[in-house]
């Protein structure tokens, strides 16, 4: 008996949201099951590199646990999350060639670009998480983690900054040659404000005490005043002036990972804050902001890449497949990396510099996806 055109066709379907949902559930299967084996090896190879400092700081075993590890397992996850993206994708899908799965969904009539379906999901899925763990969880949870590797890790953090210099009001500018962030103290301080493009102030101190006992209050010693008003000049001077000045020693002084600290929210308003004063230093903070970004979109790009190159039955297994993937997947980090630092050091753009890896392997997953099987 002749099965019916629409029934046949239902069945069809169904098998097809079948596929999918075993597509899906491998991919993220092995993804999950990379990131527990490679995390848990480097868990072991830190506990190795640092029980001394752990021992001879007495860090509590719970702190280590819970402070420490607990908050190293998402950084690092997220941080090597194309690795593991690489990994997952030609792992399973090189078994599914191996076992001719695949040429038996090509011989349904099933194109490559509809096999691709389950495979973005899963990348949106991954991407989704990433970008969640990056703006949200991992911030929180590095606060913790760097506060412990200061304290039982012998981490030194940023005690001085030199040569600050910000906007801090409306045409004020303030100018310190060096701050102490031990006793809160900044030296050689110099504020300048300016009317219509003319300077009507001028106050040069030996030295500016942070009060911290209250907000953006400063203790200027040894001062001396210049007031311009029109031809007339007026000069005072004094031993202690207490005055508001709008900035606070977080405003300049930049501790080591302080980016990674803050939320997406928090590091644009920072930079947005830090913008309007005239504050150079920031582009590590900008670089982190896009980073979190471009990585999470590059799930799609290696997975589109992972699944062109071991979709197709090759001599030799998965091996092949997999050494190219970490290859891959390797340069892509070491290519995050120096283009970052070309960012941080030099004259490019942070958006152009997180994005330059992401273009290139963009190219790359078209050039493999038009070689791939149809």
């Amino acid at each position: 008996m002749k099965m019916p055109a629409d029934i046949k066709n239902l069945f069809k379907r169904k098998w097809l949201k079948r596929l999918d949902r075993y597509i899906i559930v491998k991919f993220l299967g092995t993804y999950f099951f990379a990131i527990a084996l490679i995390i848990s090896i480097a868990v072991v190879f830190d506990i190795n590199e640092n029980i001394d400092d752990f021992i001879r700081n007495k860090a509590p075993l719970q702190a280590i646990a819970f402070d420490y590890y607990l908050n190293f397992i998402p950084y690092y996850t997220n941080l090597f999350s194309p690795l593991f993206v690489f990994i997952a994708v030609i792992f399973f899908t090189s078994k599914l060639a191996e076992n001719s799965e695949i040429i038996a969904m090509f011989s349904t009539g099933m194109s490559f670009k509809r096999l691709m379906v389950p495979y973005m999901i899963s990348a949106g899925i991954i991407a989704l998480v990433t970008y969640v763990l990056s703006t949200e969880v991992i911030p929180t949870g590095s606060v913790t983690r760097l506060e412990f590797e200061r304290i039982y890790k012998n981490k030194k953090s940023t005690n001085y900054a030199r040569n600050i210099q910000l906007e801090v009001d409306s045409g004020v500018i303030a100018y310190m040659e060096r701050y102490e962030n031990y006793n809160k103290t900044g030296y050689r301080f110099s504020l300048d404000k300016f009317e219509d493009h003319k300077l009507v102030s001028h106050l040069t101190a030996r030295r500016i005490t942070y009060d911290t006992a209250h907000v953006h209050k400063w203790i200027i010693k040894d001062y001396m005043l210049r007031e311009m008003k029109g031809m007339r000049e007026t000069i005072t001077s004094g031993d202690r002036l207490d005055s508001i000045i709008n900035m606070e020693p977080q405003d300049f002084l930049i501790t080591r990972g302080q980016q990674e600290t803050m939320t997406s929210p928090q590091l644009r308003e920072y930079i947005d804050k830090q913008k309007q004063r005239g504050f150079a230093n920031i582009k590590v903070f900008e670089v982190e902001y896009y980073r979190r970004i471009a990585t999470s979109f590059a799930a799609f790009i290696l997975t589109v890449i992972g699944l062109s190159l071991s979709s197709q039955k090759r001599k030799g297994g998965m091996g092949l497949h997999l050494g190219i993937g970490i290859a891959l997947s390797f340069s892509y980090i070491l290519f995050q990396t120096i283009s970052s630092t070309f960012a941080i050091n030099g004259n490019m753009h942070p958006n152009l510099a997180v994005w330059i890896p992401n273009i290139i392997y963009m190219f790359i997953a078209v050039y493999l996806y038009r070689k791939a099987p149809k």
